[in-house]
């Protein structure tokens, strides 16, 4: 097809969750609470881990920029997707799509780095405790964390830069919620093998790595725990890694099924209900699972209750 034929698209029309005009009103609220939930768990999160002194520790410090991640791929996506229930035409232009799928790639190319810096940390502390204040010192977290940050912003600058180096002529409906690459690379009318071929060795790359990361490092925490003499001891620490492992399934499974196969095989449609897993159902399990659970984090939450009520009393 010769694009030179077509007009450059200005704007995109996204169709959203579901086409169903009588689901509009009920999606909006459903999404709403998922939300706000999600808010409130990861600021709560980010806040008593930046506050309370006792949580001052490597563990809540990768907890923290996990919930500052969750927080950031939720607020790129829900926001507009909200809107969009309450309107007649979802649409949105050329740039605000390059901007948020670029920023929702940083986001998203983050956690699944982080996912791994925290289950090496996990390891280290279960693993070699002896040896934890030195491997997992105030310079190697900071240092983990740039270079997670910094990973994930150059490898959504080259993915968001070309999938929008190519042509959009004419027809501008996204089948999605919002502009992901899957399918504004099925809008394209020039050729998409360079775009194609990069999401698909760089999804392929970070996922391998980071679960090779998780995979090993749990391999072996579950060895040490084996080794423990206490059925109590075992049973409780079995109990925290298997919700962990669970985030992390549900996660990389979704990421799998949505990147790491060739597009011939993609349903958009049911792309887009995994979509709706890992943008804002796992942002707003995480706090739960990685934290609100926790017995520290819970009585940090206690304490900057209990001081608030305090102050509010004294006025």
């Amino acid at each position: 097809m010769n694009p030179g034929n077509f007009t450059q698209v200005t704007e995109f029309i996204l169709t959203g969750v579901s086409d169903r005009p009588d689901l509009q009103i009920p999606l909006f609220f459903v999404f709403l609470v998922i939300y706000g939930l999600t808010v409130a768990g990861n600021l709560s999160i980010i806040t008593l881990t930046s506050v309370d002194s006792r949580l001052q520790t490597p563990m809540y410090f990768f907890l923290r920029h996990l919930a500052i991640i969750n927080l950031g791929d939720s607020t790129v996506i829900a926001p507009k997707m909200l809107i969009n229930f309450l309107v007649q035409k979802k649409t949105t232009s050329y740039y605000e799509c390059a901007t948020q799928l670029g920023v929702f790639l940083v986001f998203i190319v983050a956690e699944v780095f982080m996912l791994a810096v925290m289950a090496y940390d996990r390891y280290v502390a279960i693993c070699k405790p002896l040896l934890y204040t030195a491997v997992i010192s105030l310079r190697v977290c900071l240092l983990l964390v740039s270079l997670t940050y910094l990973y994930s912003f150059s490898t959504a600058i080259v993915a968001s830069s070309s999938v929008f180096s190519l042509c959009y002529c004419s027809y501008n409906v996204i089948n999605h919620f919002f502009c992901d690459i899957v399918p504004l690379l099925a809008l394209s009318c020039s050729d998409t093998s360079f775009p194609e071929t990069f999401v698909f060795i760089s999804a392929a790359t970070n996922l391998v790595c980071s679960m090779i990361i998780v995979l090993v490092s749990y391999f072996n925490i579950v060895l040490s725990i084996l080794r423990i003499r206490s059925s109590e001891g075992r049973k409780k620490a079995f109990s925290t890694c298997a919700s962990h492992m669970t985030a992390v399934t549900v996660f990389y499974g979704t990421m799998i099924f949505m990147y790491v196969q060739p597009q011939t095989n993609h349903s958009l449609d049911t792309d887009k209900m995994a979509s709706v897993f890992y943008t804002l159902v796992i942002p707003m399990l995480n706090p739960m699972i990685y934290s609100l659970r926790n017995k520290d984090v819970k009585a940090a939450l206690m304490r900057v209750l209990t001081s608030l009520c305090h102050s509010l009393k004294s006025m």
